[in-house]
């Protein structure tokens, strides 16, 4: 796994900049943090905005397995909803 969040999978300007808002700054930290309670602080972080899931939660599990976040697999999106509540 790449360490660094910039040129991981999914990760764009605006996501490294949120994440870095929230104390994550290698996808060392993502993976201690969790992609769930990264995007429930980003949430937290941004509630005047609309954080969309598959931008957001999908694309930081997904940096984590270095897939693209809809290559994720239905199962896995799934368990990922249930644990952010959606």
């Amino acid at each position: 796994m790449k360490n660094k969040l910039k040129g991981a999978k999914n990760i764009g300007a605006t996501i490294e900049k949120r994440l870095n808002e929230i104390g994550v700054f290698s996808l060392a930290d993502l993976s201690e943090m969790t992609p769930v309670k990264a995007y429930q602080e980003i949430c937290k972080q941004h509630q005047d905005k609309t954080i969309p899931v598959c931008y957001y939660l999908y694309s930081l599990q997904g940096a984590l397995l270095d897939l693209h976040w809809n290559d994720l697999p239905d199962k896995l999106k799934k368990d990922l909803l249930k644990q952010v509540g959606k």
